[in-house]
């Protein structure tokens, strides 16, 4: 079960964890530690004890979260995440787990919903406010051909093509060398 959130989360740190999560699910195969590590990275208090079936749902729940942030356009995130929250998430209320955290907006079934259930609802929920707010996608898919990671577009400017400066940098250097052979 989802445990409950730090007092420090918002919008963006859980569209931060979303992309997290994402790139370490959507991947090979996770282990458990690996999606707690990301977990408590991101706030997430433990214990922070996932099965083998959390581990697959979680995985179900970023390749939907993915498609997110592969849209074409605001209307293309738009008609997905509607479609997501319709389908997957509960009516939105406020919850303080029991007195054990701040109050906090939930759109999962319960207190006690299942990790991905948890996972899927707060993720539809922060990237539902980007766009509300800043009427353009939460983010896309890396542009470098040899990487499938997903990142954020916080920031305002031209829109983000790379998860990194990593990746934009081995791009640049490829294109760098095809256009300039060594003879």
């Amino acid at each position: 079960m989802a445990a409950a959130p730090s007092s420090r989360h918002s919008v963006a740190a859980t569209a931060h964890r979303t992309a997290a999560l994402i790139n370490v699910l959507a991947g090979e195969p996770p282990t458990a530690g690996t999606v707690a590590k990301v977990l408590r990275e991101h706030g997430e208090a433990d214990p922070i004890d996932l099965t083998e079936h959390d581990l697959a749902q979680l995985r179900a729940a970023a390749l939907l979260l993915r498609e997110v942030f592969a849209a074409e356009g605001v209307d293309g995130a738009a008609d997905l995440l509607n479609r997501l929250l319709a389908e997957h998430t509960g009516r939105l209320r406020l919850s303080s787990h029991q007195g054990r955290s701040p109050w906090h907006p939930h759109l999962d079934t319960d207190d006690d919903a299942p990790w991905a259930a948890w996972f899927l609802a707060s993720s539809c929920l922060a990237l539902t406010v980007l766009v509300w707010d800043r009427q353009r996608p939460p983010g896309g898919l890396c542009a470098s051909p040899s990487c499938h990671q997903v990142h954020l577009a916080l920031g305002s400017g031209p829109t983000r093509r790379y998860c990194s400066r990593r990746c934009a940098t081995r791009e640049r250097v490829a294109a760098h060398r095809r256009a300039h052979p060594q003879t």
